[in-house]
């Protein structure tokens, strides 16, 4: 049986950073073979049945699409197997070898490691290994890795300060037009190396290893421009100062985790070149809250105020159809689907799962939906198409806290919408203060296409909306 790459979306060349199995292991159905890291996540290709892997087709480092083989899997090593009685726990003589049947690995759901694992473990399992070619890094390493977070480093400057480079923007379509290989293009990933801006010795003009550590160089004494290039709109960002914090105390390291590594960059592009105003509404949803409790009590499925939040916002997307757009050069893509994108909190990082034609579901199917793509988001599950397509998106902190934030503008959107913790508070009535539960609003929108008169348009409208649900009947 031929396993290959599902569907995963619209990407194509998705590389191939940790593969799971090797030939002769015997797995179980839907047991991880690969795991695949695009832009927004990190998925793994599991096992359509049960068998024994007969070849592996694929190796760290590789790209693959949708289609593209995986591995090869002799399902009918099941069948002959079916029959055998349950395996006894090997003998010092007898080492379990590669046995992974029904045991889905669990160094998906943990937050990375500062260091890397040895390269196999007892029972066979492989660990998380990466190319890494990091040779500044030999002064500061310990012989022996630490196992958690953090550590003594006193005496140590952090691991960071010893790059040569600071983070860097980088120009993300010359990077991806740029002629180099997976693991060229990881390198210049960790060294902050914009390669579209470095030169190939290899055939073809392909940029290397070496030109990376080339071009850091030239960097370092001066040849070359700081790798810090301008972000669109000729913006030069200066690099923040290297300062050895262990001279001032003791200090912990972590590092961050895959989702913030990926993450950083954009969210940095977003708040650099989008112009953010951030308007903000109080919302009275005291008869809302007691709908919802009600609601509650009626039927299964728990209904959060997030559901009835999308619903609102859909309604108020309509009536302002520029809060659902995109900037493309001098032209305004306006579009006719209604996708709402709501940020999860998960122990890796924050992710932005996208509930899809919210404008044709109610409150309970997207109550159900949400829900499932919350727990998706806090076990790592979510597939590239569960995170596309978004036209706005909401970003509550009412489980947490806060009266009112900023949320940074998830581009190519043009508004993003924060909701923080609702609180009662005195509401003068016309004839008296009578408690009312308020929930804070914060909208973020682009100021290149919209104006602060739309914008307080939007935010009145859906405060009315919260205010009253049946007028999202209307």
């Amino acid at each position: 049986m031929d396993v290959k790459v599902p569907d995963i979306g619209d990407f194509k060349d998705v590389p191939v950073i940790e593969v799971l199995v090797k030939p002769g292991d015997q797995i179980a159905a839907e047991a991880p073979l690969v795991t695949l890291e695009s832009d927004k996540a990190t998925m793994e290709v599991p096992s359509p049945a049960a068998g024994v892997v007969r070849e592996v087709a694929v190796k760290v480092g590789d790209k693959v699409s949708e289609g593209s083989l995986i591995a090869r899997l002799d399902a009918k090593e099941r069948e002959s197997r079916s029959g055998a009685k349950p395996q006894e726990p090997a003998t010092p003589e007898q080492p379990v070898a590669a046995s992974r049947a029904g045991t889905p690995p669990v160094e998906h759901v943990e937050p990375e490691k500062p260091f890397r694992e040895a390269p196999a473990k007892a029972d066979g399992r492989q660990a998380p290994s990466v190319d890494r070619a990091e040779p500044q890094k030999s002064s500061v390493e310990q012989p022996t890795p630490r196992k958690e977070y953090g550590g003594p480093t006193a005496t140590i400057p952090p691991p960071w300060d010893e790059p040569p480079l600071a983070p860097a923007v980088i120009d993300e379509e010359a990077f991806q037009k740029a002629h180099a290989g997976p693991g060229v293009r990881k390198l210049a990933r960790e060294l902050g190396v914009d390669l579209g801006r470095a030169s190939g010795s290899g055939p073809k003009g392909r940029i290397l290893a070496g030109d990376v550590y080339k071009f850091v160089k030239s960097v370092m004494t001066g040849a070359a421009a700081p790798a810090a290039a301008p972000a669109p709109g000729g913006l030069a960002v200066a690099p923040p100062p290297k300062v050895d914090f262990a001279k001032f105390g003791p200090i912990d390291t972590k590092p961050l985790t895959r989702i913030q590594k990926i993450a950083g960059p954009g969210l940095h592009r977003n708040w650099v070149t989008i112009p953010h105003v951030t308007n903000h509404e109080d919302a009275d949803i005291t008869d809302l809250e007691a709908f919802r409790l009600a609601l509650n009590k009626e039927q299964e499925v728990k209904v959060t105020l997030l559901a009835f939040l999308m619903k609102a916002c859909v309604a108020a997307l309509q009536k302002f159809p520029n809060f659902n757009s995109s900037l493309e050069g001098d032209h305004l893509v306006v579009k006719k689907y209604w996708n709402i994108g709501f940020a999860a909190d998960t122990p890796q990082g924050l992710v932005v799962p996208v509930l899809k034609d919210a404008d044709k579901k109610g409150v309970l199917a997207i109550a159900k939906e949400t829900a499932e793509l919350a727990a998706k988001a806090r076990d790592g599950k979510l597939s590239p198409g569960d995170m596309q397509g978004s036209t706005f998106t909401i970003s509550s902190l009412g489980g947490i806290g806060g009266t009112y934030f900023t949320p940074i503008i998830n581009a190519p959107e043009v508004a993003i919408l924060g909701a923080s913790r609702a609180q009662m508070r005195p509401v003068w009535s016309g004839s008296d203060f009578k408690p009312r539960l308020m929930l804070p609003l914060s909208l973020s929108w682009d100021h290149r296409v919209v104006d602060g008169a739309g914008a307080a348009r939007f935010n009145t409208f859906l405060a009315g909306l919260l205010g009253d649900a049946r007028r999202m009947l209307l």
